[in-house]
């Protein structure tokens, strides 16, 4: 039975609206946590499935928009009024890979109990805020007009301070009040852009807004452009607006560490992508983002040498790793956009899965800090779980990294200019110090005795130390062996580690559908004629 093409407007909305309705219905059953637990994990699923539809149509059929609440003005000066949903091949890609990590993590949390430290943690305000979040993340991918995205980005603001402050311990309050307060410069940053566009453009339909910044003067589309580029580039933690990431994740819950990491940085790289595609073409900024990019990869790896607890060290991988994803943007050709689409789906993935194999060290040994750990690899499993991902994040070939890393340094070679020659010797540079600092947690956490560890003796009860309901609590006492993972929590691991591998294994189908993507995106007809020209 061929998919028809009537489905695509339920589709459409259903990864913002089933996970909306969720968020209803599991705040109002705070008092039932298995029915909470079962809406959850049913409207992810939902999402998830309705994503998996839309990348078929879109790349069977091409980009599709629909218009909620409003009306076409066709022939006029008025664009399409209204909410505006758009999906293409990027953003049905992002939305396939956002909801899968999102749906395993919730497995994950579940099977930690939701909470990770003590029962009087409140637990019952994390599945709607889960939901929120999960509604926020599929918004910013399909919204088609500056505001709704700006809208998102509010949603995702809201959603991300509960869930870092989670259990209010000083930790996480104050991450949480310096993450709010750098959001918050972001947002009003975002919202001056918002209102410089309107001013030039009289529209916020990116679509409209893409026609008339063409009649716009290139040194206003430039101002722009530069205030855009700074609210996004925010929330994508590009160097030197990346210095409050690793200060605020690593203090959160290992679930919440893990989807902060993959997904809330890639909303700020996929606007970059529209904005640099749709709105700004032409390479105005081309040098400015190079630029970022390279000091992003550099001053990111550099920190992460610096860091003794794994948490942090892995926050600032992930800042430096953003650096190839801009870099890809940068060059402005379709193989580099092509290798940057690739690389972002890789690294949701990747990142995502080596904090929640963080969140199974500290299950086991109570503690993510080096100085504390040894021996873990007594736990095969344990070892596994984290060395496939660590040697995919440093670049070892034949894995998903080393594929999008090599793609990004072709793209760059093909360019020949002097910053891309200078951002290759920086990725392959960042990739062999990325290497280094996995092999420093492998030798430290893994494979030396515990009792050389400068502080083993110390890593006692940690933040992730109760399972909710479970009769068998696991107390991490001082002890030189490993505990247990329970199987609720390894298997989203294990999940995520296969789709990693997946990632590797079809890169080509992969890589060619990142290249139809990149070519939609390169050519902002496709785009317009969908939004203007009536739905496809």
């Amino acid at each position: 039975m061929t998919l028809s093409n009537a489905w695509f407007p339920t589709l459409i909305v259903t990864p913002v609206l089933v996970p909306m309705i969720g968020t209803v219905l599991t705040l109002i059953m705070g008092r039932y946590p298995r029915f909470q637990r079962v809406v959850t994990i049913g409207a992810i699923t939902v999402a998830f499935i309705a994503a998996c539809l839309l990348l078929y149509l879109t790349n069977r059929d091409g980009t599709y928009a629909l218009h909620i609440g409003g009306w076409d003005s066709k022939g006029g000066d008025v664009g399409p009024l209204g909410v505006t949903l758009v999906a293409d091949q990027l953003s049905a890609l992002m939305l396939v890979v956002s909801t899968a990590v999102l749906l395993c993590v919730m497995l994950y949390a579940v099977g930690q109990g939701i909470r990770d430290g003590t029962t009087e943690q409140p637990v019952s305000i994390f599945l709607p805020t889960y939901l929120l979040l999960c509604t926020g993340v599929c918004n910013a991918f399909l919204a088609g007009d500056m505001f709704n995205l700006f809208v998102s980005f509010e949603v995702l603001l809201a959603a991300s301070f509960v869930l870092l402050t989670l259990g209010a311990s000083a930790d996480r309050v104050r991450a949480g009040v310096s993450y709010v307060m750098v959001s918050m410069v972001s947002s009003l940053v975002f919202l001056a852009g918002i209102a410089f566009a309107y001013a030039a453009t009289g529209t916020l339909n990116l679509a409209e807004m893409a026609v008339r910044l063409e009649d716009v003067p290139d040194g206003t589309k430039g101002a722009l452009y530069a205030v855009l580029l700074v609210a996004f580039g925010i929330k994508a933690a590009v160097f030197p607006l990346s210095t409050w990431l690793p200060d605020s994740y690593p203090t959160a819950p290992a679930p919440v560490t893990a989807v902060f990491a993959g997904l809330l940085t890639k909303v700020g790289v996929y606007a970059i992508i529209r904005a640099h595609t749709l709105l700004f073409p032409g390479g105005a900024m081309d040098r400015v983002l190079l630029v970022a990019g390279l000091l992003t990869m550099l001053v990111g790896i550099l920190g992460a040498i610096a860091q003794s607890d794994i948490k942090r060290l892995l926050s600032f991988t992930l800042v430096s790793h953003i650096g190839y994803m801009i870099f890809g943007i940068a060059l402005s050709t379709e193989f580099g956009l092509s290798s940057a689409i690739y690389y972002v789906a890789h690294h949701i993935l990747v990142q995502t899965t080596l904090f929640l194999v963080v969140g199974l060290i500290e299950r086991q040994a109570g503690s993510a800090s080096l100085r504390r750990l040894g021996g873990l690899a007594a736990s095969p499993l344990l070892a596994a779980l984290f060395l496939i991902p660590a040697l995919n994040l440093g670049g070892i070939p034949p894995f998903s990294g080393f594929i999008g890393k090599v793609a990004l340094i072709e793209a760059g070679v093909q360019d020949g200019s002097v910053l891309a020659w200078l951002l290759v010797a920086g990725s392959v540079v960042t990739s062999l110090l990325t290497l280094y600092v996995v092999a420093r947690v492998w030798t430290k956490a893994f494979w030396r005795p515990r009792a050389d560890a400068p502080e083993g003796d110390l890593a006692d009860a940690g933040p992730a130390a109760l399972l909710e309901g479970d009769d068998d609590d696991v107390a991490y006492d001082d002890r030189a062996d490993v505990g247990r993972m329970p199987i609720g929590m390894v298997i989203p691991t294990i999940a995520m580690v296969g789709a990693g591998i997946i990632l590797t294994l079809w890169a080509g189908p992969i890589f060619e559908f990142t290249d139809q993507a990149a070519a939609d995106l390169t050519d902002s007809s496709i785009y317009l004629n969908a939004v203007l020209g009536g739905g496809r």
